[in-house]
């Protein structure tokens, strides 16, 4: 039988850079759900001040099997 697989999307943010908002997202996820078994980038933004990036955005889509 096949699993079913709930997909949530999620927006994390850095100071750093994109790939760094993408990890956070993850992260936090971790930290709530089981069974995580990927994640796909769905856009990636900035917030801009005077010319410069101030933080980095990154929404992902988080795939996890459900418990049964």
């Amino acid at each position: 039988m096949a699993e079913t697989v709930k997909v949530i999307e999620l927006t994390g943010n850095s100071t750093e850079s994109w790939e760094d908002a993408a990890q956070n997202a993850l992260e936090d996820a971790d930290e709530t759900l089981e069974n995580i078994s990927g994640i796909e980038i769905v856009s990636q933004t900035a917030d801009v001040d005077g010319g410069t990036i101030e933080r980095y955005k990154t929404t992902v889509h988080v795939s996890f099997a459900l418990q049964r």
